[in-house]
């Protein structure tokens, strides 16, 4: 593996570690996997990419769902009632922008267009956090549409 190949992994054990977790392959696969996506990654489609490295489903449900609980990970519905996973926290270009969901296909596309401001809350209130999602088509499927 080269130094470029290696540097996601590396930078990924690190985030783990910075969790106060255990390393451990697995978990270090799917987050620098989830870290490179171009968009939200279903499970299936970690599982493919990974190929022999995602080891079996539990394991790699499992690291999913550590990822997601550490805070490393986000995970959101699709319009086929798919969980997606995403990278978060502030090694992951994944915060701070809004998403679009198409809902023939289901795919969801991260959008380079910063959210709008949060709206003004009503006294005692605190944001916590902000997700917006835009619908309609994507590209593909408006094309395939007469």
């Amino acid at each position: 593996m080269t130094d470029s190949a290696a540097a996601p992994a590396v930078q990924a054990a690190a985030a783990i570690r910075a969790a106060g977790a255990r390393v451990t392959p697995a978990r270090v696969q799917v987050l620098a996997l989830l870290r490179g996506a171009a968009g939200p990654l279903t499970h299936l489609e970690v599982e493919k990419a990974l190929g022999p490295l995602a080891g079996d489903r539990v394991t790699l449900y499992r690291a999913l769902d550590w990822l997601v609980s550490a805070g490393l990970a986000a995970k959101a519905t699709d319009a086929s009632r798919v969980f997606r996973y995403s990278a978060t926290g502030p090694a992951a270009e994944h915060i701070a922008h809004a998403h679009f969901r198409c809902e023939a296909c289901g795919r969801i596309f991260c959008l380079d267009a910063p959210p709008p401001a949060a709206p003004e809350l009503p006294a005692g209130f605190r944001l916590a956090r902000m997700e917006v999602d835009l619908h309609g088509q994507c590209p593909a499927c408006a094309a395939a549409q007469p």
